[in-house]
């Protein structure tokens, strides 16, 4: 069985790498299976790619289509031509597709067009905007794909209300999860917590790109300000994303709690996260690990495709409503912040279920 694994943008390659531990298990014991992992380099960063192959212990990709920056249809196209280029020089039996970036449904599509079945991994999740990019590339991904692999209960019973054959949908839990469970005892502090003087608990992480908090500048500055103020004077470490990273050259702001850092290899990223006060995001990937990992975690959103994060773990949604933030902070201050409960088949194991699964459904 011939696989190809497409990784495009900083959250994949969490994603992906325990798909390929899993594989190589496999291969170990005589299996049949390889794969061949295909970097579109939506993402070209090297601390936003390079940097996540190297501390997941997972092999450069076999090639990387190298599409970098650009309008969404821009990028898109960019990526397709490049994909059906390497199917064609690389026939596969099956893509394997995870998340909801512009490569996860780019790459579907040339792969459907190819006659080359699809499985997602993550699939089924829904946030209900369709002013998200990635929701259009959920439900364009989704209508289209062979085989559903899925979070939760939830994105199950949407697949099966959708249509979609049920002997095709799989819950496995959560390949993200997978990762954060096998690297937790390996994480290490970032090169400027000594410098920054910091300490467990005493500070915030901040994370925000949705074109909805950083692509108007008086709504970004005016978020920014209220932040601030509410930290109290605790450092906010604000690992800043290359599209916000313009943003904020053109803001000027300037405070004294708020520091701006490069973007973070994931070792360190995750030990931010862990050491935490709490977690300030629109990010829906790490509200999953602030969960796990039971750190108090407001998101600057309205919606998330992420239930089970707000039911059973940390997250509340505070989007950009002044009332619900001063409220979010004060629970916190109070010490009344919800727990973290389990999460069903968030237990490390979901690449091993979704490589059973496929090795079942191709005769191995």
């Amino acid at each position: 069985m011939k696989i190809t694994l497409v990784a495009g943008a900083r959250p994949n390659f969490m994603k992906i790498a325990p798909i390929i531990h899993e594989i190589k298990k496999q291969q170990d014991q005589g299996t049949a299976i390889s794969y061949r992992l295909v970097h579109t380099g939506q993402h070209y960063d090297k601390n936003l790619s390079d940097t996540f192959f190297d501390e997941l212990n997972i092999p450069a990709p076999h090639t990387n289509l190298e599409v970098k920056s650009g309008s969404q249809a821009t990028q898109t196209g960019a990526i397709m031509v490049g994909f059906e280029r390497e199917l064609q020089e690389h026939p596969c039996d099956l893509v394997l597709v995870v998340g909801d970036v512009t490569s996860t449904m780019a790459c579907t599509i040339v792969a459907k067009k190819a006659h080359i079945k699809v499985a997602h991994v993550e699939a089924g999740i829904r946030s209900g905007d369709l002013k998200m990019p990635e929701e259009i590339n959920r439900m364009v991904t989704d209508s289209i794909t062979d085989y559903f692999f899925t979070t939760s209960q939830k994105a199950t019973t949407y697949l099966q209300s959708a249509g979609h054959l049920e002997e095709h949908i799989f819950f496995v839990g959560n390949v993200m999860i997978d990762t954060l469970l096998h690297n937790i005892k390996r994480l290490r502090k970032p090169e400027f917590w000594e410098k920054l003087a910091l300490s467990e608990k005493s500070y915030f992480v901040l994370t925000l790109h949705r074109p909805s908090n950083v692509d108007a500048l008086e709504d970004f500055s005016i978020l920014l300000k209220k932040i601030v103020a509410k930290a109290k004077g605790a450092p906010i470490i604000f690992p800043v994303h290359p599209r916000t990273q313009k943003i904020l050259k053109d803001a000027q702001l300037s405070f004294e709690n708020l520091h701006y850092v490069a973007p973070q290899g994931y070792l360190s990223f995750i030990y931010l996260v862990k050491n935490a006060k709490a977690i300030l995001t629109d990010s829906g990937g790490i509200t999953e690990e602030a969960s796990v990992l039971n750190v108090p975690c407001l998101t600057f959103r309205n919606s998330t495709e992420r239930p089970e994060t707000l039911r059973l773990g940390t997250n509340k949604l505070v989007g950009n409503d002044p009332l619900k933030i001063d409220v979010a902070f004060d629970t916190l201050d109070q010490g009344n912040w919800q727990q973290s409960q389990e999460i069903p088949k968030w237990d490390g194991k979901a690449a091993t279920r979704i490589i059973a699964t496929l090795l079942k459904l191709y005769g191995n």
